[in-house]
Protein backbone atom coordinates (compact mmCIF):
# COMPACT_ATOMS: atom_id res chain seq x y z
CA UNK A 1 0.00 0.00 0.00
CA UNK A 2 1.19 3.09 -1.34
CA UNK A 3 1.51 6.38 1.74
CA UNK A 4 1.20 9.91 1.13
CA UNK A 5 2.19 12.89 3.49
CA UNK A 6 0.18 15.76 1.94
CA UNK A 7 -1.35 16.56 -1.79
CA UNK A 8 2.00 16.68 -3.34
CA UNK A 9 2.95 13.18 -2.06
CA UNK A 10 0.57 12.11 -5.00
CA UNK A 11 2.47 10.85 -8.17
CA UNK A 12 1.51 13.48 -10.95
CA UNK A 13 0.68 10.12 -13.05
CA UNK A 14 -2.05 8.91 -10.76
CA UNK A 15 -5.32 8.24 -12.84
CA UNK A 16 -8.66 7.83 -11.64
CA UNK A 17 -9.38 6.33 -8.64
CA UNK A 18 -12.21 5.13 -5.64
CA UNK A 19 -11.61 7.29 -2.53
CA UNK A 20 -12.95 7.44 1.04
CA UNK A 21 -12.57 10.28 3.51
CA UNK A 22 -12.57 10.17 7.54
CA UNK A 23 -11.00 10.15 10.41
CA UNK A 24 -11.06 6.42 10.55
CA UNK A 25 -9.39 5.97 14.35
CA UNK A 26 -9.40 2.47 15.12
CA UNK A 27 -10.37 1.09 11.81
CA UNK A 28 -13.41 -0.71 13.65
CA UNK A 29 -16.23 -3.00 12.20
CA UNK A 30 -17.99 -0.26 10.87
CA UNK A 31 -15.39 1.49 8.77
CA UNK A 32 -14.38 -2.02 8.03
CA UNK A 33 -17.66 -1.79 5.75
CA UNK A 34 -17.29 1.77 4.05
CA UNK A 35 -13.67 0.93 3.46
CA UNK A 36 -14.02 -2.75 2.00
CA UNK A 37 -17.43 -1.20 0.06
CA UNK A 38 -14.64 1.45 -1.34
CA UNK A 39 -12.28 -1.03 -2.23
CA UNK A 40 -14.94 -3.69 -3.94
CA UNK A 41 -16.00 -0.92 -6.18
CA UNK A 42 -11.99 0.02 -6.99
CA UNK A 43 -11.87 -3.52 -8.22
CA UNK A 44 -15.22 -3.55 -10.30
CA UNK A 45 -13.83 -0.47 -11.77
CA UNK A 46 -10.42 -1.45 -12.69
CA UNK A 47 -9.28 1.42 -10.40
CA UNK A 48 -6.86 1.88 -7.08
CA UNK A 49 -8.82 2.71 -3.58
CA UNK A 50 -7.66 5.33 -1.55
CA UNK A 51 -8.64 6.56 2.10
CA UNK A 52 -8.02 9.76 2.88
CA UNK A 53 -7.44 11.18 6.30
CA UNK A 54 -6.17 13.85 8.38
CA UNK A 55 -2.87 15.05 11.20
CA UNK A 56 -3.83 15.94 13.63
CA UNK A 57 -7.39 14.91 14.43
CA UNK A 58 -9.39 18.19 12.97
CA UNK A 59 -11.23 18.60 16.39
CA UNK A 60 -7.61 19.45 17.98
CA UNK A 61 -7.42 22.42 15.53
CA UNK A 62 -10.56 23.74 15.40
CA UNK A 63 -11.19 23.08 19.08
CA UNK A 64 -7.51 23.18 20.54
CA UNK A 65 -7.27 20.78 23.71
CA UNK A 66 -9.93 18.63 22.58
CA UNK A 67 -8.24 15.60 20.79
CA UNK A 68 -9.92 12.80 21.62
CA UNK A 69 -8.05 9.47 22.97
CA UNK A 70 -6.25 7.88 19.63
CA UNK A 71 -7.51 3.75 19.37
CA UNK A 72 -4.66 3.22 16.51
CA UNK A 73 -1.79 5.73 15.48
CA UNK A 74 -1.24 6.13 12.08
CA UNK A 75 0.89 3.16 11.09
CA UNK A 76 -1.37 0.91 12.75
CA UNK A 77 -4.08 2.09 10.48
CA UNK A 78 -2.24 1.93 7.71
CA UNK A 79 -1.50 -1.86 8.55
CA UNK A 80 -4.95 -2.22 8.75
CA UNK A 81 -6.25 -0.51 5.85
CA UNK A 82 -3.92 -2.71 3.89
CA UNK A 83 -5.18 -5.74 4.93
CA UNK A 84 -8.62 -4.74 4.07
CA UNK A 85 -7.18 -4.17 0.24
CA UNK A 86 -6.46 -0.60 0.52
CA UNK A 87 -4.29 0.49 -2.54
CA UNK A 88 -3.13 3.80 -0.95
CA UNK A 89 -3.61 6.09 2.49
CA UNK A 90 -3.29 9.87 1.80
CA UNK A 91 -2.64 11.86 5.50
CA UNK A 92 -3.81 15.23 4.71
CA UNK A 93 -1.98 17.77 7.61
CA UNK A 94 -5.31 19.10 9.22
CA UNK A 95 -3.55 23.05 9.75
CA UNK A 96 -6.15 25.61 10.13
CA UNK A 97 -5.43 27.08 6.98
CA UNK A 98 -6.86 23.66 5.54
CA UNK A 99 -10.18 24.08 7.79
CA UNK A 100 -11.07 26.90 5.76
CA UNK A 101 -11.71 24.99 2.74
CA UNK A 102 -15.10 25.48 1.32
CA UNK A 103 -16.63 22.25 0.86
CA UNK A 104 -16.09 23.19 -2.78
CA UNK A 105 -12.38 23.82 -2.55
CA UNK A 106 -11.82 20.75 -0.90
CA UNK A 107 -14.13 18.68 -3.41
CA UNK A 108 -12.29 20.39 -6.65
CA UNK A 109 -8.65 20.32 -4.84
CA UNK A 110 -8.33 16.79 -3.07
CA UNK A 111 -10.91 14.62 -5.15
CA UNK A 112 -11.15 16.21 -8.65
CA UNK A 113 -7.22 17.72 -9.13
CA UNK A 114 -5.49 15.33 -7.20
CA UNK A 115 -7.03 11.90 -7.03
CA UNK A 116 -9.27 12.14 -9.92
CA UNK A 117 -11.89 10.88 -7.93
CA UNK A 118 -14.54 7.85 -9.97
CA UNK A 119 -16.21 7.24 -6.82
CA UNK A 120 -16.17 8.64 -3.41
CA UNK A 121 -17.74 6.33 -1.04
CA UNK A 122 -18.79 7.33 2.51
CA UNK A 123 -21.25 6.75 5.64
CA UNK A 124 -24.52 8.91 5.38
CA UNK A 125 -23.21 11.17 8.38
CA UNK A 126 -19.55 12.18 6.50
CA UNK A 127 -19.58 15.83 6.76
CA UNK A 128 -16.74 18.29 5.51
CA UNK A 129 -15.22 21.21 4.37
CA UNK A 130 -15.42 24.77 6.31
CA UNK A 131 -17.76 24.49 9.42
CA UNK A 132 -18.55 21.13 8.24
CA UNK A 133 -20.93 22.30 6.02
CA UNK A 134 -20.27 19.63 3.09
CA UNK A 135 -22.49 16.51 3.10
CA UNK A 136 -23.36 13.41 0.95
CA UNK A 137 -26.29 15.32 -0.79
CA UNK A 138 -23.94 18.34 -1.83
CA UNK A 139 -20.64 15.87 -2.35
CA UNK A 140 -23.33 13.81 -4.87
CA UNK A 141 -24.72 17.36 -6.19
CA UNK A 142 -21.01 18.24 -7.36
CA UNK A 143 -20.26 14.94 -8.17
CA UNK A 144 -22.83 15.37 -11.86
CA UNK A 145 -20.14 18.21 -12.60
CA UNK A 146 -16.85 16.87 -11.48
CA UNK A 147 -17.65 13.23 -13.37
CA UNK A 148 -17.55 11.00 -10.40
CA UNK A 149 -20.45 9.00 -8.61
CA UNK A 150 -21.09 9.01 -4.65
CA UNK A 151 -22.24 6.40 -3.23
CA UNK A 152 -23.47 6.08 0.88
CA UNK A 153 -23.04 2.80 2.88
CA UNK A 154 -25.49 3.00 5.71
CA UNK A 155 -25.15 -0.54 6.87
CA UNK A 156 -24.65 0.18 10.69
CA UNK A 157 -23.16 -2.52 12.92
CA UNK A 158 -24.70 -3.33 16.38
CA UNK A 159 -23.82 -5.63 18.89
CA UNK A 160 -23.94 -5.92 22.34
CA UNK A 161 -21.15 -3.74 23.23
CA UNK A 162 -22.41 -0.37 24.29
CA UNK A 163 -26.28 -1.77 24.98
CA UNK A 164 -26.58 -2.24 21.22
CA UNK A 165 -25.95 1.44 20.42
CA UNK A 166 -24.48 1.51 17.04
CA UNK A 167 -20.66 0.79 16.35
CA UNK A 168 -18.74 4.15 16.68
CA UNK A 169 -14.79 5.17 17.95
CA UNK A 170 -16.35 7.39 20.09
CA UNK A 171 -18.24 4.25 21.85
CA UNK A 172 -15.08 2.20 21.56
CA UNK A 173 -13.39 4.94 23.11
CA UNK A 174 -15.89 5.09 25.80
CA UNK A 175 -15.70 1.10 26.69
CA UNK A 176 -11.89 1.67 26.76
CA UNK A 177 -11.72 4.40 29.57
CA UNK A 178 -14.79 1.96 30.95
CA UNK A 179 -12.04 -1.05 31.43
CA UNK A 180 -14.95 -3.01 29.20
CA UNK A 181 -12.09 -4.88 26.95
CA UNK A 182 -14.40 -7.16 25.75
CA UNK A 183 -16.82 -4.16 24.70
CA UNK A 184 -14.04 -2.50 22.67
CA UNK A 185 -12.80 -5.75 21.29
CA UNK A 186 -16.68 -6.74 19.55
CA UNK A 187 -16.63 -3.06 18.33
CA UNK A 188 -12.79 -3.15 17.19
CA UNK A 189 -13.28 -7.04 15.42
CA UNK A 190 -10.08 -7.49 17.80
CA UNK A 191 -8.48 -7.10 21.52
CA UNK A 192 -7.45 -2.93 22.11
CA UNK A 193 -4.11 -2.19 21.19
CA UNK A 194 -1.34 0.39 23.06
CA UNK A 195 2.21 1.16 21.84
CA UNK A 196 5.15 2.19 22.76
CA UNK A 197 8.60 2.22 23.89
CA UNK A 198 9.78 0.38 26.88
CA UNK A 199 11.39 2.50 29.61
CA UNK A 200 12.81 2.32 32.45
CA UNK A 201 10.50 2.67 35.74
CA UNK A 202 11.19 1.83 39.57
CA UNK A 203 11.48 -1.68 38.93
CA UNK A 204 9.50 -2.63 41.72
CA UNK A 205 8.39 -5.61 39.64
CA UNK A 206 12.10 -6.93 39.18
CA UNK A 207 12.27 -7.14 42.98
CA UNK A 208 8.90 -8.79 43.67
CA UNK A 209 10.06 -11.02 41.15
CA UNK A 210 7.92 -10.17 38.21
CA UNK A 211 9.74 -8.02 35.88
CA UNK A 212 7.29 -5.84 33.48
CA UNK A 213 7.85 -3.84 30.23
CA UNK A 214 6.89 0.15 31.64
CA UNK A 215 5.86 1.45 28.36
CA UNK A 216 5.64 4.73 27.69
CA UNK A 217 2.71 5.51 25.33
CA UNK A 218 2.45 8.54 22.82
CA UNK A 219 0.52 11.37 23.56
CA UNK A 220 -3.43 11.17 23.44
CA UNK A 221 -3.27 7.58 23.55
CA UNK A 222 -6.60 5.49 24.61
CA UNK A 223 -5.52 4.27 27.71
CA UNK A 224 -7.87 1.55 29.62
CA UNK A 225 -9.25 2.14 33.01
CA UNK A 226 -6.78 1.60 36.06
CA UNK A 227 -6.72 -1.66 36.59
CA UNK A 228 -4.78 -5.26 36.06
CA UNK A 229 -6.14 -7.01 32.84
CA UNK A 230 -5.09 -9.88 30.50
CA UNK A 231 -3.50 -9.63 27.32
CA UNK A 232 -0.66 -9.95 24.96
CA UNK A 233 3.23 -8.18 24.89
CA UNK A 234 4.64 -8.28 21.86
CA UNK A 235 8.40 -7.67 21.12
CA UNK A 236 10.11 -8.25 18.16
CA UNK A 237 7.41 -9.59 16.79
CA UNK A 238 6.88 -12.09 19.63
CA UNK A 239 3.42 -12.22 21.05
CA UNK A 240 3.73 -13.30 24.51
CA UNK A 241 0.90 -13.72 27.11
CA UNK A 242 1.16 -11.18 29.60
CA UNK A 243 -0.44 -9.71 32.89
CA UNK A 244 -0.90 -5.91 32.52
CA UNK A 245 -1.04 -3.45 35.07
CA UNK A 246 -2.55 -0.03 34.13
CA UNK A 247 -2.71 3.21 36.38
CA UNK A 248 -1.13 4.61 39.50
CA UNK A 249 0.89 1.89 41.75
CA UNK A 250 -1.12 2.17 44.99
CA UNK A 251 1.10 -0.32 47.18
CA UNK A 252 3.97 1.94 46.77
CA UNK A 253 2.47 5.59 46.96
CA UNK A 254 3.09 5.85 43.18
CA UNK A 255 1.84 9.15 41.37
CA UNK A 256 2.53 8.59 38.06
CA UNK A 257 0.09 6.46 35.90
CA UNK A 258 1.72 4.09 34.10
CA UNK A 259 1.60 0.89 31.78
CA UNK A 260 3.21 -2.14 32.64
CA UNK A 261 3.13 -5.83 30.97
CA UNK A 262 4.13 -8.75 32.44
CA UNK A 263 5.75 -11.87 30.19
CA UNK A 264 3.95 -14.70 31.92
CA UNK A 265 6.94 -17.23 32.73
CA UNK A 266 9.79 -15.45 30.40
CA UNK A 267 13.04 -15.10 32.28
CA UNK A 268 15.84 -13.03 31.17
CA UNK A 269 13.55 -10.72 28.94
CA UNK A 270 15.96 -7.12 28.43
CA UNK A 271 13.14 -4.74 26.17
CA UNK A 272 14.13 -1.38 27.28
CA UNK A 273 14.43 1.50 24.36
CA UNK A 274 12.23 -1.68 21.87
CA UNK A 275 9.12 -0.08 20.43
CA UNK A 276 6.72 -3.10 21.71
CA UNK A 277 2.77 -3.16 21.89
CA UNK A 278 0.21 -4.32 24.71
CA UNK A 279 -3.51 -6.02 23.41
CA UNK A 280 -5.82 -6.19 26.34
CA UNK A 281 -8.58 -8.72 25.88
CA UNK A 282 -10.08 -9.06 29.31
CA UNK A 283 -10.19 -6.96 32.72
CA UNK A 284 -8.92 -9.04 35.91
CA UNK A 285 -9.35 -6.58 38.95
CA UNK A 286 -9.10 -3.01 39.90
CA UNK A 287 -6.40 -1.58 41.44
CA UNK A 288 -6.01 -2.11 45.23
CA UNK A 289 -3.68 -1.23 48.36
CA UNK A 290 -2.68 -4.46 50.20
CA UNK A 291 -1.83 -4.80 53.94
CA UNK A 292 1.56 -6.82 53.44
CA UNK A 293 3.63 -7.78 50.80
CA UNK A 294 2.61 -11.13 51.18
CA UNK A 295 -0.86 -10.29 50.39
CA UNK A 296 0.31 -8.14 47.08
CA UNK A 297 2.25 -11.30 45.95
CA UNK A 298 -0.62 -13.45 46.47
CA UNK A 299 -3.03 -11.17 44.59
CA UNK A 300 0.06 -10.87 41.19
CA UNK A 301 0.44 -14.74 41.43
CA UNK A 302 -3.19 -15.16 40.96
CA UNK A 303 -3.67 -12.10 38.19
CA UNK A 304 -0.90 -13.97 35.95
CA UNK A 305 -2.78 -17.95 36.96
CA UNK A 306 -5.92 -15.71 35.71
CA UNK A 307 -4.37 -14.42 32.95
CA UNK A 308 -2.66 -17.61 31.30
CA UNK A 309 -6.29 -19.05 31.69
CA UNK A 310 -7.75 -16.05 29.78
CA UNK A 311 -5.62 -15.98 27.09
CA UNK A 312 -4.99 -19.82 26.48
CA UNK A 313 -8.61 -19.78 25.75
CA UNK A 314 -9.06 -17.11 23.74
CA UNK A 315 -5.95 -19.07 21.62
CA UNK A 316 -7.88 -21.54 21.73
CA UNK A 317 -10.84 -20.63 19.94
CA UNK A 318 -9.27 -18.27 17.02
Amino acid sequence: MQRWRGLEDIPQDWGRSVVTIGSYDGVHRGHQLIIGQAVAKARALGVPSVVVTFSPHPSEVVRPGSHPPILAPYDRRAELMAGLGVDALLILPFTAEFSQLSPADFIVKVLVDKLQARAVIEGPNFRFGHRAAGNVDFLRELGATYDYEVEVVDLVERGEAGGGVPFSSTLARRLVAEGDMEGAAEILGRPHRVEGVVVRGAQRGRELGYPTANVETPPHTAIPADGVYAGWLTANGERMPAAISVGTNLQFDATERTVEAYAIDRVGLDLYGMHVTVDFLAYVRGMAKFESLDGLLEAIADDVKRARTLTDAYDAES
